[in-house]
């Protein structure tokens, strides 16, 4: 499982890899860079596009439109126009705060983090949106929230806290609540939980920001598998195309020194590599 990069994007903060199936594209997005990018499967045909604010993450829905997170909530995303319009403000009343990275559950729930901008207070809270437009706060007190997967029965729910470099995993009911907060993980020093995907398996795979690599875990939490990186902030992946066993890997250049740049020139560049277990269907977001 070599990656190779199929797209030198440069994010300052690439982030929220997503297979898109019924167009068989990539999309991700740049935080700080304030862009949503999009490309075919081999990394071509590419298209970007500027946000106007930090944009956490981006999701299909069942309206046909993407669907993405501002700073103030969540917004329709037109990618003719470039238009962005309001769908659901998240009232925090905590304005040094922004969203984090996101995922929709097999029952069209979306699941979002809330985040300290400044990395230093533990402000951010999990959301759901459920598939009847209703908004939740399941859970808070997190320094930077990311990651949210579910397992392939849709039973567990894991998120982490990434300067804690702790990884939860939650009971998740068919009522949307969650129950049972645990420690899945404590990684350790040098290793910085971010974003997540599981596989058909059941085994998750964790983008270790700051350590240059993907681990696998089975969902008793034991290490099964390493990716080693050419660059050292590993952000999200996704499975995609046709066989949904190609991981597609965000990347950042975010807290690199410029000498450190100069090493890794394609820190923030997308990548790909293949895999023997695919991973899972990704599931529109269900709009009332």
């Amino acid at each position: 499982m070599t990656p190779e990069c199929i797209w030198a994007a440069g994010a300052h903060l690439g982030e929220g890899a997503l297979w898109h199936a019924a167009t068989r594209s990539v999309y991700f997005v740049d935080i700080k860079g304030r862009r949503i990018h999009r490309c075919a499967a081999d990394g071509s045909e590419r298209h970007s596009w500027d946000a106007p604010g930090q944009v956490g993450f981006v999701v299909p829905a069942s309206c046909g439109a993407m669907v993405c997170a501002l700073e103030d909530g969540l917004y329709r995303f037109d990618e003719t126009s470039g238009e962005f319009a309001p769908l659901r403000k998240v009232k925090e009343d905590l304005p040094g705060n922004r969203f984090n990275d996101g995922h929709v559950d097999a029952g069209g729930n979306l699941w979002f983090g809330s985040m300290d901008d400044a990395q230093v207070q533990a402000t951010g809270s999990l959301y759901r949106l459920g598939r009847d437009g209703s908004l939740a706060r399941a859970d808070s007190g997190y320094f930077i929230t990311n990651g949210p997967a579910t397992s392939p029965d849709g039973r567990t729910l894991y998120h982490t806290d990434t300067p804690l470099r702790r990884v939860y995993s939650f009971d998740l009911r068919d009522d949307g609540v969650l129950a049972n907060k645990r420690v899945f993980l404590q990684l350790p020093e040098g290793s910085r939980p971010d974003g997540m995907a599981v596989d058909s398996d059941g085994h998750l795979w964790i983008a270790l920001f700051g350590a240059g690599r993907i681990e696998r875990y089975t969902a008793a939490g034991r290490l099964v598998g390493t990716v080693q990186f050419p660059c050292t902030n590993i952000t999200k992946l996704a499975f995609g195309g046709e066989d949904l066993c190609t991981a597609y890997v965000t990347t950042a250049w975010k807290g690199l020194t410029p000498a450190q740049r100069h090493e890794q020139p394609l820190a923030g560049g997308l990548f790909a590599f293949r895999v023997d277990t695919p991973g899972l269907p990704h599931t529109v977001l269900a709009l009332p």
